[in-house]
């Protein structure tokens, strides 16, 4: 058989000979949309990409992107991987510390900077000393210099230097892009993706049973660019010849609701904190989304109260679906096309590709892996063997990549998360599921977000904290809380004590930021 590397550059190709004429729309500086085929848009990215190689970027070297979802970023993402270099995709929601240590890391060489983020930029050159160029997307002139290091606009970039550059000249084991985890249980660590990995876990995406895009499909990418491959969608759009709507910085309800109805978005991909807004907001000002027909959730276990509010309102299937940054990120999803199953909303099933186990808290294998909740381990080529700049193997001896997550997988093989091993509470010797909690809280119509965190006590190790954001124009009292865990949990669940908050903090990636509530709420 022929010999045809499996590298990413063939999506976008795919994309500009038999989709020529579906676009990507991106929200400006402004606020207008701005237009792309995807023609012109492979055109543009491989002139780019010619001009990075001018410049003296050689395959493999990093380039970081510090930017929002928008057509420039996309661009770099194909300019960079087309070319054989590296896309190390930055979060711009981190502090400076943080991402000075990636940088310096992964040693990166260029740094694409997105629109108002230029600030941020002359920080990290202060403290990235790998760093030698500039490029500035979204349209954006220079404020300021740049502390003596060259510096472009995209459109200068291509005006100088532009020429059109051989793509794919490499193997598909090459790296393609890097991306840190967010850090919510532990130090962040690097993800160094191949070509070859993404272009499988595309492929696994692309299933009926999994995301499922098609030609006739308009997708709103409202996860960001910088979290786990944008979820896989800058990949999984072009592949499917599917039109691609970027919100820009912004997920603004307001701001969604326009997107949604005037580029008729039938599939839709966010954070269930996104979809809370956009459910509020309707629910205030009124509006419907005649052409939105699925949601994807990811990124944190969201309540089944909430799914169901979420559809009703909406009128949409909601999927939702598990992943991580160390499997690219897609784990499982709900399929689009089964009724929801009766009784709890699980994470969904596995796509084909990726291997699961259960294994009890010493590693070895539950004998029953149906029915039992254990921790959950993963293989697959497109899961994490190792961490970036680290020798050490994460795998067991099998090969399996421990996820740290506790899980239930039941007979039909659909997948549930019960949590975090990170999270469980330990109490007179005994373990809390805060999951399980925070499920019955949500599921009153009061509640907005619930997070329970574990507080150190001097008689039982640990006591649970409960800390909840009422739903907007709601009130609700501390008993109506405990009320609905009575019964439903063992007494000595109940928590200590009960926060209200007018805000729940939310981490990096849009999930509720549990490091900063054991920090402010554990101490007491």
């Amino acid at each position: 058989m022929q010999r045809y590397a499996l590298t990413v550059d063939k999506f976008l190709d795919h994309a500009a000979k038999w989709h020529g004429t579906s676009c990507v729309v991106s929200t400006g500086t402004g606020g207008e949309a701005q237009r792309i085929t995807y023609r012109q848009l492979r055109g543009r990215c491989e002139w780019v990409s010619g001009a990075m190689l001018d410049q003296g970027l050689e395959q493999g070297d990093r380039v970081a992107t510090l930017a929002w979802n928008t057509q420039d970023h996309l661009t770099l993402y194909y300019a960079a991987m087309g070319a054989g270099l590296v896309c190390h995709t930055l979060n711009p929601r981190l502090s400076v510390a943080h991402l000075a240590e990636m940088v310096n890391e992964a040693e990166d060489r260029w740094i694409a900077v997105g629109a108002g983020l230029q600030f941020l930029a002359r920080q990290l050159l202060a403290s990235c000393p790998t760093l030698q160029t500039v490029i500035l997307l979204d349209g954006q002139a220079p404020e300021e210099d740049f502390q003596g290091v060259r510096h472009w606009s995209l459109e200068d970039l291509l005006r100088l230097f532009g020429r059109a550059a051989r793509w794919g000249d490499f193997e598909e084991e090459a790296a393609a892009g890097l991306c840190y985890t967010s850090g919510t249980i532990g130090k962040p660590r690097g993800v160094l993706y191949t070509h070859r990995s993404n272009y499988l876990h595309t492929l696994r995406a692309l299933q009926a049973d999994a995301i499922a895009l098609s030609a006739e499909d308009s997708v709103l990418v409202a996860v960001p660019m910088f979290h786990a491959n944008g979820w896989g969608f800058p990949f999984a759009a072009p592949a499917a010849g599917t039109k691609m709507v970027l919100p820009g910085r912004s997920t603004d309800p307001v701001h969604l609701h326009e997107l949604i109805v005037s580029e008729r978005v039938t599939v839709a991909a966010a954070v269930q904190t996104v979809w809370l807004g956009l459910v509020e907001h309707l629910e205030k000002e009124g509006g419907e989304l005649p052409s939105l027909r699925r949601i994807i959730i990811g990124g944190s276990h969201c309540p089944e109260a909430l799914l169901r509010r979420i559809e009703e309102r909406l009128d949409v299937r909601v999927q939702p679906s598990w992943g991580m940054t160390e499997l690219s990120p897609l784990g499982t999803i709900e399929p689009p096309n089964v009724p929801p199953r009766a009784g709890s909303r699980t994470s969904g099933r596995s796509p084909m590709g990726l291997d699961f186990k259960l294994v009890d808290a010493e590693g070895a294998a539950l004998p029953e892996q149906r029915m039992h909740v254990g921790r959950l381990m993963v293989r697959g080529a497109s899961v994490a063997e190792r961490y970036f700049n680290q020798a050490e193997s994460a795998l067991d001896a099998e090969g399996y990549f421990d996820t740290g997550d506790l899980a239930l997988i039941d007979e039909a093989g659909y997948l549930t998360i019960t949590g975090r091993s990170k999270d469980l509470i330990k109490s007179g010797g005994e373990w809390i599921n805060p999951r399980e909690i925070e499920d019955l809280v949500a599921s009153l119509p009061e509640v907005g977000l619930a997070a329970v965190v574990g507080r150190p006590h001097p008689k039982w190790g640990e006591r649970p904290v409960l800390i909840v954001e009422p739903r907007k124009a709601h009130a609700i009292e501390r008993e109506a809380l405990l009320a609905a865990l009575r019964g439903r949990v063992p007494d000595w669940w109940l928590p200590e004590q009960i926060v209200l908050v007018e805000k729940m903090p939310l981490a990096a990636t849009g999930k509720i930021d549990k490091q900063r509530l054991r920090a402010e709420y554990a101490g007491g």
